[in-house]
């Protein structure tokens, strides 16, 4: 395909989902960072940082957590993901194939699309809270785990077609989305902050004349470290390191952001996931934290979780419209993902019209609470399973040719299932599932060894 040709399929839509991408599609450094902040720096902090608050954390844990958490996420992409998507600039999804075969891909992919249909579902439903504040509509508690009113779905259905839409048109629309929005939104959660500091200095009347002052003032009344709320789990710092690391494991160390960064014109460009990092999963959620705290100062009976309502309450109706935003920044990217595994599924298929599709599950989804109110544990959850799938990627593509084996093995030898593959990722989940179950360890923990179970295996 010579030059011409390569860039009339690139405007005619093209995300090269069965092939290398080109030189003349690939993208700069601005394009991730908008992407990465823009995602990361969502309405889904207005759930994780008031979590954090109901799991009872201390500041300094709190804190240093989250420093050494996202650190290690930023590291994940640089080393592991970005260096693969750069020199085979494949889709996870067709790389995957290459490796496992068509039978045992299929099987992962629909697992991964379904997986990632209900996070961008959670995205949702967040960004429907927000609506719920203009049209005062009965929205969900914190136990809920159906829709409860009309206004509800109806809400959720609109939002949910309007990021279907622009995920449809793929990635490089999704940038161009997220660099617009993303310093706008940043300003709006540091204003979240700050002004949730305000509301805390003027109800308790403490006085502010240092740094220490403040940190004197987030220990006691913000993040006190005491007892969580009835039915959620106590955190510690390991809680935060590993929530803050593990939290997009499906992305980095699940390899999934292969198909992101196939677009990359360096490997270290995966730099840019730290404005996600720092400034959504740090800045973010802190803000977000100090905004569910000050609710529960004033009334700790109201633990329902709402961002739409929090934020209208820091910043007026501009809260509640960074709300919406934030969302679809980050349901673009998800439902682009989502789209891609099922495209997979049909290689023929219009990727168009299955993102349209998998945008329809995922506003589906986002009309059930359920995930939403429960998102510490689905994260968990949904990178731990597709986490194994990752190491064999980093095994097939790394390693496997030193102890004088082939890479890609199933393309070549034409066979569509590789039980090397497929029995690392199941007795991997077997393990994982044994050590929660019956060792008592927490799902937080048990991904990391999973990876070394996955990659030993293989």
């Amino acid at each position: 395909m010579n030059t011409e040709q390569q860039s009339q399929q690139t405007k005619a839509g093209s995300e090269f989902e069965r092939e290398p991408v080109p030189k003349s599609a690939l993208l700069g450094f601005k394009s991730f960072i908008g992407m990465y902040a823009g995602e990361h720096c969502a309405g889904t902090e207005l759930m994780i940082g008031p979590l954090f608050v109901a799991a009872g954390v201390s500041a300094f844990d709190l804190v240093m957590g989250l420093v050494v958490g996202n650190a290690l996420a930023v590291l994940s992409w640089m080393f592991l993901c970005a260096p693969i998507a750069t020199r085979a600039r494949l889709t996870l999804y067709y790389q995957l194939e290459k490796i496992c075969g068509r039978k045992l891909v299929t099987l992962y992919n629909l697992a991964n699309g379904v997986m990632f249909c209900f996070l961008a579902g959670a995205m949702v439903t967040v960004s429907a809270t927000a609506v719920g504040v203009w049209f005062n509509f009965k929205m969900p508690g914190l136990n809920d785990l159906y829709p409860n009113s009309v206004g509800w779905v109806v809400a959720v259905a609109v939002v949910g077609g309007l990021i279907a839409i622009v995920a449809a048109y793929g990635y490089q629309t999704i940038a161009k989305f997220a660099n617009v929005a993303s310093p706008w939104m940043v300003l709006v959660f540091l204003v979240f902050g700050f002004v949730g500091l305000g509301q805390f200095i003027e109800a308790t009347g403490i006085e502010i004349g240092s740094l220490g002052d403040v940190w004197g003032l987030a220990k006691t009344q913000i993040w006190k470290g005491g007892a969580p709320l009835a039915g959620q789990v106590k955190f510690t710092f390991w809680h935060i390191t590993f929530f803050a690391w593990f939290c997009n494991m499906a992305m980095h160390i699940g390899m999934s952001d292969l198909s992101v960064f196939r677009f990359s014109r360096k490997s270290w460009y995966a730099v840019a996931s730290s404005a996600g990092m720092y400034v959504g999963h740090f800045m973010a959620w802190i803000s977000a934290s100090i905004l569910y705290a000050y609710q529960l100062y004033q009334d700790s009976s109201n633990i329902d979780v709402l961002p739409g309502p929090l934020a209208f309450r820091a910043a007026g109706l501009v809260g509640p419209l960074c709300v919406i935003i934030a969302g679809w920044t980050t349901a673009n990217p998800t439902i682009y993902r989502a789209g891609l595994a099922f495209q997979a599924l049909a290689p023929k298929s219009s990727r168009f019209k299955v993102t349209l599709i998998t945008g329809a599950i995922a506003t589906v989804a986002g009309m059930f609470p359920a995930i939403t109110m429960k998102l510490l544990g689905f994260v968990a959850l949904y990178g731990l399973i597709l986490m194994p799938m990752g190491a064999v990627i980093f095994v097939d593509f790394w390693l496997i040719r030193k102890f004088g084996l082939q890479s890609y093995y199933a393309e070549l030898s034409g066979k569509t299932f590789n039980w090397a593959a497929g029995l690392a990722w199941f007795v991997t989940l077997a393990a994982a599932w044994v050590l929660v179950r019956f060792a008592g360890l927490q799902i937080f923990f048990v991904s990391l060894p999973g990876w070394f179970v996955a990659a030993l295996l293989y």
